[in-house]
């Protein structure tokens, strides 16, 4: 069956903790749903985490939105980790997981392919330091030939979503959009700021597209409950597979 339209969300759920302090991996799950999103990268996932009440926060929301997930744990000590995932009720198959070059706080990727329609889209979901250095490091590892500049994917359809930790005034935001297509820009709408969620000023969160991917529409998700679920909010993007 061929189709050539999809939805992508990418989320920091800040651990399923809100604003308001209350822990909640079904609201976060209430917010992705209320987007009906194809395809979800999620930062800041506790599985199995004291903090949080050893609850496999990935496990939980997928169950929710009747999706699977690939998780990634890029903290990882005793049976706590601590990582990223990417959901998706679409045929999936994952490529690789790792970590990303760190000084501060460790950091990693998800590389899988999801099947949209009769085309495998390579899907990668981040989430990088907090150190400027770092950030650099974990940009070029990225862009290399480990993931996106991978030989099985560099001339693909790719979608490089996350929290970057950089606003598009960085020497890191710069390189990627340089290497691909913000779907900010593709779209031609204004781009909005995604963190804080009360009062947002900085755009973290982004999309990245390359391939035959194109942009037709993207939102920041902003309601009364987006504000108070995460520290951050949702970007959401709609994709057209134009080579199809």
């Amino acid at each position: 069956m061929q189709r050539n339209r999809f939805r992508v969300l990418t989320y920091n759920v800040h651990s399923c903790a809100g604003t308001d302090r209350k822990l909640d991996p079904a609201r976060i799950a209430e917010v992705i749903a209320s987007c009906e999103p194809d395809i979800v990268g999620l930062q800041e996932l506790d599985v199995g985490r004291q903090r949080t009440g050893a609850v496999d926060q990935a496990d939980t929301i997928a169950s929710i939105l009747k999706m699977k997930a690939l998780f990634h744990p890029a903290v990882h000590k005793a049976e706590e980790q601590y990582g990223d995932a990417i959901l998706t009720s679409l045929p999936m198959r994952t490529r690789k997981t790792g970590g990303l070059p760190s000084v501060g706080e460790p950091r990693g990727a998800a590389w899988t392919e999801i099947l949209v329609g009769d085309t495998w889209i390579h899907v990668f979901n981040t989430h990088l330091g907090l150190r400027r250095r770092d950030r650099m490091t974990q940009i070029g590892a990225l862009l290399g030939s480990s993931w996106l500049g991978h030989p099985e994917c560099r001339d693909g359809n790719r979608i490089l979503m996350g929290d970057f930790n950089a606003v598009p005034a960085s020497h890191g935001y710069r390189q990627l959009a340089r290497a691909m297509s913000d779907a900010w820009k593709q779209a031609g709408k204004r781009p909005r700021a995604t963190f804080p969620s009360r009062y947002p000023v900085l755009r973290l969160d982004h999309v990245f597209l390359a391939g035959d991917l194109v942009a037709t529409d993207t939102h920041v998700v902003s309601t009364p409950l987006s504000r108070i679920a995460s520290d951050h909010l949702p970007l959401v993007v709609d994709v057209e597979l134009t080579g199809s």
